[in-house]
């Protein structure tokens, strides 16, 4: 096996001059970040080739061992980058679009992880790794993975469940006790799903004047989920599966949680033993997606619709349990609550949109929903 020596990289290519980035002009100081970010992947692959030939002369372990002593790093961190340094050295295109400041080290690491679990096409993700920011190309990743699989992605979920874990320990400085915990994409979606809805009910119910944080309601939320009878369910805990129906095969396909994460169809298929199915058609006005002005608040059949098509915020990306219905054209002023008048926005974008004049906008190639900020005066 062979690895990429460090010839092209030089240290003239890492050099920022220093500045004083209040003298920097908008323009100047996103020209800088893209710089910085250059630099950053650049030494990313200096330290990833550094990592591989030690682990290569002598073991993964004295990699990891240096990466702690000479990097400071943890040993959590440590055995990442000596596991994702190994993954590159056989991934030329992902290394060289590293090495190049195409890409960036968080981008180049999903690839690696990947290319360990599984048959992947390479050129593919690094050219998406080169157009997408670090949350959307995590999905492209794992539905390229199911892409590739053989079983659906069977194997995936089954390589999730099988790594699951959680923990619950008193700590001893602070006499509180910790719970920590991974899970499979689909119970983990399901987990999130109830704890939002609980934290969401009781943030509607305390009093304005006496709000806790958010980490405390979601611990309160958490704890009322866990010792709560079945009588107290909170409302709003269903988990949203989405798929599209394709009329040639008569059959469903492309089986995704709301978040646009992929799951296998057989699982899809067990969830709907006990679900309730909500069928959403986006090309026909069905009479439940538009109302029009006879109501302002959106439907359920609307808030699953615009999660499906929007797949969360439109500003940050924020998970779709999180975010409200907003009228593109406002309800004030005479806007009507129709699916092609509404997107879904965190509580902060929403802010955005009203206090501080962000707009709604359509990508005319892909149609999606975008929300940018107003133009400097």
């Amino acid at each position: 096996m062979s690895y990429p020596v460090c010839n092209v990289v030089t240290m003239n290519d890492l050099v920022v001059p220093v500045v004083d980035v209040a003298t920097l002009t908008d323009a100047g100081l996103s020209e800088r970040l893209r710089v910085i970010g250059r630099g950053e992947s650049r030494l990313a692959t200096m330290k990833s080739q550094v990592l591989a030939e030690v682990g290569r002369r002598r073991s993964s372990g004295e990699a990891q061992r240096l990466a702690r002593h000479e990097l400071q790093a943890s040993a959590r961190e440590a055995k990442r980058d000596v596991e994702t340094a190994v993954k590159l050295s056989e991934l030329p295109a992902t290394s060289g679009a590293l090495e190049s400041g195409d890409i960036p080290q968080g981008h180049a690491r999903l690839i690696a992880r990947a290319s360990g679990e599984g048959r992947i096409d390479e050129s593919l993700l690094v050219k998406a790794a080169e157009a997408q920011d670090f949350d959307e190309f995590a999905k492209t990743v794992r539905r390229h993975q199911q892409d590739q699989s053989q079983d659906d992605g069977h194997t995936i979920l089954d390589r999730q469940r099988k790594a699951r874990k959680a923990r619950i320990f008193e700590s001893p400085e602070s006499g509180m006790f910790v719970l920590s915990g991974e899970f499979d994409q689909i119970t983990g979606a399901r987990i999130a799903t109830a704890l939002t809805a609980k934290e969401r009910e009781l943030w509607h119910n305390e009093d304005p004047k006496a709000r806790r944080n958010p980490q405390q309601r979601m611990a309160d939320a958490l704890a009322e989920l866990i010792c709560e009878t079945d009588a107290n369910k909170t409302q709003g805990t269903d988990l949203l599966v989405i798929a599209d129906y394709d009329v040639c095969k008569q059959e469903l396909v492309n089986a995704r949680l709301a978040d646009g994460s992929p799951i296998p169809i057989t699982e899809l298929h067990r969830l709907l033993c006990d679900a309730k199915i909500l069928p959403s058609i986006f090309d026909t006005k069905a009479q439940d997606l538009w109302l029009g002005r006879s109501r302002r608040i959106a439907s359920a059949a609307q808030r699953a619709a615009l999660t499906a098509r929007d797949q969360g915020c439109i500003g940050c990306r924020a998970n779709p349990m999180w975010c409200r219905a907003h009228h593109i054209v406002w309800w004030s002023k005479n806007g009507s609550t129709d699916l092609d008048n509404l997107v879904l926005v965190c509580d902060g974008c929403h802010r955005k949109i009203h206090e501080h004049h962000w707009t709604v906008h359509q990508d005319r190639k892909t149609g999606k929903y975008l929300l940018k900020p107003p133009k400097p005066k």
